[in-house]
């Protein structure tokens, strides 16, 4: 019997090539979709969840009341490290550490300028990264050792054994390998190449050294491996007593509490709201996983529409059926057995579409996802897959077709008017205002990114360049910034704590004038060198700029105008701030705001201090106006390589790194309108059919109206009209829906558009177009068509 079934199905699928293509097509884009889709939810659901033991694997993270806004600092004091150790018994693993930056490594001619990190000896017991060589037990007891990645070890030593080898590190100290880490998975939030000891950073660094029996100094992050059975609610209230007992300042003018931030959330919670984690990714994850849902169901609805609108097709074999004896349960099996076999072979070409855009979708997505063919997972989740979307799609047809009486239909009785076109058109209005909505949507979100990108950004992005700094460069910075300008190629120089495109720092302000009582602030701190203001070609809108002069200007400050506002100045110029530890700063002058965090925010109120021994970070050069870029590159690489020999010449332009900050809307935007553009192509290939069907069904009709005088736009007319109607209240229904999710959207941003009528009005005359392009060619296909003819076969 099954196989009666299995051989039915398929016949009826060949001699109707046609709407089996249609079907087929239109389900496998479907499918591909929510495939493509789900890899990616999968990827980022496993971010960093990978490693054995993530569940009880945390960072500390502080949070702090200041103005009445609960604010998170991720940073915490190095003391707390021991402080957790001897107050909490249920932490079985702590380590602090540093949050990475880039350091220089040198194997004899091998060198390589990558991100590393100088963690405490817990850290690879709580984050269990696989070692290929070395014991985590004892990896770090040398504080001058290092644990380099299995790429890492091969860039610097080929395929020799790494351990037990020298390594150069800052050009100031070799390092014994003393581990080799299998390389790490794509999806985690430690992109590292190498981890050195915290105990070798507490060797060179003067400020760690300082730090370390220091409270009030948050320059360190915090980790924690909890006791297997121990949960976060157990750890949590002794956590929240670590700062009375051992800052009682800051936890009685900041209401500072400690908390556990979970591995697990690190990526797809990074949002906070009223100190707890509270969104982030999530967000897209979750928009997506909709928008893979709505475009399988929209192919879905294609198969019904198809399948019910050719039932006069299948109404005489339904009759025969059942006056042989067929019983209602086996026809909609039957044709439900149809509907998964068109599935399966679906679901195949739908395969073949996604390996085929998976180099695409890697390179849009930066997520190293593939299809695993080798899991069988996977095999028994796509059955399912299939088997649902097979069910899902032939329930109505089966149903439906299962449905006709033999009498009526074998005495030609059937009725397929109103009544039986009716969920047929609503179907088409769902697809439609699932379609509708992905455009407005589409439309909204680049309207966003492009109202950001054309705001003022208060300093001159273009021909500005940022190399990261060193001790070598430390050194030598009044040599190397001679020979810049020297060049002819380099038109300023200066160095700063942040680069151009964002900041580092922040500080308490202790007191100013207008403080309310028990007032706190928090304040963005940028140190400079000479020059910074006319290298970045930032505006000073009051005041003057800073002479050059360490001695007159070491107590002067520079406030940005977000600054002038925050602190409720009306004249700021020579106002005094308190500063940490009792000094107080003079206000100078007042530069205009600049975009240095995030484009759809308000600037962040700032303070500029001129301190060119703390701003050594950053070294920020401006290529002169008319030179050739390539040819200044050049001869800038040759000044940095001379004073700067133990690392690689690196440089990012300020225009690049800050059009990366576009990078997540404009990948919702692209995969949005990507898919916007997927669905109305389903739905089209879905009139497209019905269009033909219903130019078949109304051909004698046609033939009758032409004879009587009936224009070909008349027919044209006749024949559109009803779809042309079903898009437009698909507008109707999709616009609202759309408004009503991207006005929550646009929430989140404090530089946003609103939503005007424009774009809802371009979106449905755009639906209107494509719908009227796609059934014209069938419907003035069947009205050019010889009248007598259509009426011969009747």
């Amino acid at each position: 019997m099954f196989k009666s079934y299995i051989t039915t199905a398929w016949r009826n699928l060949v001699s109707n090539k046609t709407y089996s293509a249609l079907n087929i097509l239109g389900l496998a884009i479907g499918m591909a979709v929510a495939l493509i889709i789900g890899l990616w939810v999968v990827y980022q659901y496993t971010y960093d969840r990978t490693l054995p033991g993530y569940q009880q694997a945390y960072v500390v993270r502080n949070r702090v009341v200041r103005n009445g806004d609960i604010q998170i600092i991720p940073a915490t004091p190095l003391p707390l490290a021991d402080a957790l150790k001897k107050e909490i018994p249920e932490v079985q693993y702590v380590a602090h550490g540093e949050f990475g930056g880039k350091h220089g490594l040198v194997a004899g001619d091998k060198k390589i300028y990558d991100i590393g990190l100088r963690m405490g000896e817990d850290f690879l017991k709580i984050f269990q990264f696989p070692l290929v060589a070395g014991n985590v037990n004892s990896v770090f007891d040398d504080p001058y050792s290092i644990v380099l990645t299995r790429a890492t070890a091969v860039a610097l030593f080929g395929n020799e054994d790494p351990m037990g080898k020298m390594v150069h590190v800052d050009n100031a100290d070799d390092l014994k390998v003393t581990g080799v880490l299998e390389d790490l998975p794509a999806n985690t939030s430690f992109p590292f190449k190498f981890i050195i000891p915290f105990s070798y950073a507490a060797i060179r660094s003067d400020y760690i050294k300082r730090a370390s029996n220091a409270w009030n100094m948050t320059s360190s992050l915090t980790y924690v491996s909890l006791r297997p059975g121990v949960s976060q609610a157990q750890v949590e209230p002794k956590l929240k007593l670590i700062m009375k007992k051992y800052d009682p300042q800051a936890y009685k003018t900041l209401h500072s509490e400690l908390f556990l931030y979970a591995e697990k959330d690190w990526h797809l919670y990074s949002d906070f709201k009223n100190g707890v984690p509270a969104g982030g990714f999530i967000e897209y994850v979750r928009m997506f996983s909709i928008i893979g849902a709505l475009v399988l169901l929209i192919g879905c609805v294609n198969f019904m529409n198809l399948s019910t609108a050719r039932s006069e097709k299948r109404a005489r074999e339904v009759g025969v059926r059942k006056a042989m004896g067929s019983r209602r349960k086996d026809l909609i099996f039957q044709f439900l057995i149809e509907s998964v076999v068109m599935t399966c072979i679906a679901f195949f070409l739908s395969l073949l579409l996604v390996q085929a855009s998976l180099p695409a979708f890697r390179a849009l997505t930066s997520a190293k996802i593939s299809i695993p063919y080798g899991s069988p997972v996977f095999w028994s989740c796509m059955a399912g897959y299939v088997l649902l979307t097979g069910v899902l799609a032939g329930a109505r047809p089966a149903f439906y077709l299962s449905s006709f009486q033999p009498v009526k239909v074998l005495k030609g009785d059937l009725k397929t008017g109103k009544a039986a076109a009716l969920p047929r058109k609503i179907l088409v209005v769902l697809q439609f205002s699932c379609s509708i909505a992905l455009i407005i949507s589409t439309f909204i979100i680049y309207q966003q990114i492009q109202y950001a990108k054309d705001r003022p950004v208060g300093y001159t992005r273009e021909g500005l360049v940022v190399s990261q700094g060193s001790s070598d460069l430390t050194r030598n910075y009044p040599a190397l910034k001679h020979d810049l300008l020297q060049s002819g190629m380099i038109a300023s120089v200066t160095r700063s704590q942040s680069p151009a495109t964002d900041i580092w720092n922040w500080n308490n302000v202790e007191d100013w004038q207008g403080r309310y009582p028990d007032e706190t602030l928090l304040m963005a701190t940028i140190t400079v060198d000479d020059d910074y203001f006319r290298t970045m070609g930032m505006q000073i809108k009051e005041g003057r700029d800073f002479t050059g002069n360490a001695g007159a200007d070491s107590l002067s400050v520079i406030l940005n105008e977000a600054a002038v506002r925050r602190l409720r100045y009306e004249g700021p110029l020579n106002q005094t701030i308190a500063w940490g530890g009792g000094q107080h700063l003079r206000v100078v002058g007042v530069v205009r705001d600049a975009m240095m965090t995030s484009p759809f925010s308000a600037a962040e109120p700032t303070f500029f201090l001129y301190q060119p021994n703390e701003s050594e970070n950053n070294i920020l050069y401006r290529i002169s106006p008319g030179v050739n870029t390539h040819e200044a590159i050049a001869k800038v690489s040759a000044i940095f390589n001379k004073y700067n020999p133990a690392y690689p010449y690196t440089y990012t332009f300020t225009d690049v790194a800050y059009a990366t900050k576009f990078n997540q809307e404009t990948l919702v935007g692209r995969l949005a309108g990507l898919f916007a553009g997927l669905a109305i192509f389903i739905s089209c290939l879905g009139l497209f059919g019905l269009a033909a069907y219903m130019a078949e069904q109304r051909n004698k009709e046609i033939g009758i109206r032409k004879i009587l005088g009936a224009s070909v736009a008349q027919l044209w007319l006749l024949l559109s009209r009803d779809f042309i109607v079903l898009v437009l209240i698909s507008c109707v229904i999709a616009a609202p829906a759309a408004v009503y999710f991207l006005h929550g959207w646009l929430q989140k941003y404090s530089y946003r558009i609103g939503i005007g009528p424009g774009v809802l009005i371009f979106s449905a005359l755009l639906a209107v177009a494509i719908t009227v392009v796609t059934i014209s060619w069938q419907t003035i296909r069947a009205a050019l068509a010889n009248p007598v003819k259509n009426l011969r076969r009747e």
